[in-house]
């Protein structure tokens, strides 16, 4: 660690005693605690309080057998997972991921980033996240909700609406979460619509929720490029991915005037100097559930990139990472420097590197944390829980307008916390220490639990 970080060292190292093997969580532990020196110099109380090692330590770590069986009448046996890290702020509010990655460690890492996303968002929602090794594709229907009922079965006595709250996330969109809604009502005999959010807008869902993670991460860009003078109209800016995130990320740059002219895939990444074209993308990702190829062959004015490369060697002002965690590395980072970025913001968890985020610094460029960038998403679904509760149902111009204006706040709280840190324009170092700090005052608040 740094000279202002020697303080905390011994605490990390316990972090990575404890919790052997799980290096997704470590790295996230890391980047929180590389900004903790300063806090700690300037308020010792928090570390006479041990609020960091309770920070770090979940209150409730769940691990469960789903059983189900496939349409060929075979057994199958997956493993499911919730991490209830921090309630000071409120119920453990998080997403649920179901892909063959998952595993302790990165349910961690995701629980982990969750708690100080969601208090940088001004709502009363704790953090928390949990999800499956389970591989959706490929699975029929019939399959998935299967799975989704054995995986509600074991999950629906942990949650509810004032204790914790899960949502979607990689693997788990507005069908997984109709199946699992329906299993805890089944078993509950409750419609408890604020226990899950990402619902149907016919069954308790809100207005902007499939967008906000995309929307938020744009607003967040446009707050940044603002503060700098800059806009996002005429920028060009590259997506990784192409899943709800990237979609929506892709959407809300053509609103303000930017052109996106690269997206991916796992299998690879398609090029479009006209720009991205949506509806075409969205055909293939969301109705016939193809691969980026597919784009490519539709599309005169668009090319697979070449074996090998990354998406980030292709020219842009503006990046969004928006696939999954350590995509974008510190190779990348010299494509994107060298070409010209601008700004970069994490609209996935934890997408870029240590090594990429330190080139991003050290090169000048405007670069937002996922933690910060990617808080659109359950900040709209804190909104959700707000309508479940009220009975309630807005509108998508209400919602939107709502989002905007949490974003903004975002911003601004992390500019204005690093500058009060002698950090000015540093988003990673604001962040983290803005969650930190309305995290740590409110447990401080609690008592030693």
């Amino acid at each position: 660690m740094s000279v202002l970080d020697e303080k905390v060292q011994d605490l990390y190292e316990e972090v990575v005693a404890r919790n052997p093997g799980e290096v997704e969580f470590h790295q996230a532990a890391r980047e929180v605690f590389d900004s903790l020196g300063l806090v700690l110099a300037k308020y010792p109380h928090y570390a006479d309080a041990g609020i960091i090692e309770r920070l770090c330590e979940p209150e409730r770590q769940i691990i469960f057998r789903v059983p189900w069986v496939d349409d060929n009448g075979q057994v199958r046996i997956n493993r499911g997972f919730r991490v209830e890290f921090n309630s000071a702020l409120g119920p453990y509010k998080g997403g649920l991921r179901f892909h063959p990655s998952v595993y302790l460690g990165v349910v961690k890492f995701l629980g982990f980033e969750q708690i100080f996303k969601n208090a940088l968002t001004g709502l009363p929602i704790g953090g928390g996240k949990g999800g499956s090794d389970f591989d959706p594709k490929g699975r029929s229907e019939g399959e998935i909700m299967r799975f989704c009922q054995s995986f509600m079965t074991e999950l629906y006595r942990h949650i509810g609406e004032y204790t914790d709250v899960p949502a979607g996330d990689i693997g788990v969109g507005g069908r997984e979460i109709g199946y699992l809604f329906g299993q805890y009502k089944r078993i509950t005999n409750r419609y408890e619509s604020g226990v899950l959010t990402g619902k149907g807008l016919s069954w308790g869902g809100s207005q902007v929720r499939p967008e906000a993670t995309g929307y938020g991460a744009v607003f967040f860009v446009q707050e940044m490029l603002t503060a700098a003078g800059e806009s996002v109209e005429g920028k060009r800016v590259v997506v990784s991915g192409s899943g709800n995130v990237a979609i929506h990320a892709i959407d809300k740059i053509h609103q303000l005037g930017g052109t996106v002219v690269a997206c991916s895939d796992s299998g690879g990444y398609v090029v479009d100097e006209a720009g991205i074209d949506l509806e075409l993308l969205k055909e293939i990702k969301d109705v016939r559930r193809g691969r980026i190829g597919e784009y490519a062959d539709a599309r005169s004015s668009a090319h697979l990139g070449e074996p090998g490369s990354s998406i980030w060697q292709v020219p842009t002002d503006v990046a969004l990472p928006c696939a999954t965690q350590n995509e974008l590395n510190d190779q990348d980072a010299k494509f994107l420097i060298s070409n010209g970025c601008r700004a970069v913001a994490e609209g996935a968890n934890m997408p870029a590197t240590p090594d990429a985020i330190k080139a991003f610094a050290q090169a000048g460029v405007l670069f937002a944390p996922g933690k910060a960038a990617n808080a659109g998403g359950v900040a709209t679904s804190a909104l959700e829980m707000q309508q479940n509760a009220s009975r309630d149902s807005w509108s998508f111009e209400h919602t939107e307008q709502r989002l905007q204006k949490i974003m903004r706040g975002i911003h601004n709280t992390c500019l204005q916390t690093a500058d009060e840190y002698g950090a000015p324009g540093d988003y990673v170092l604001g962040a983290n220490i803005a969650g930190f700090t309305q995290v740590a005052d409110a447990m401080l608040a609690l008592g030693v639990i």
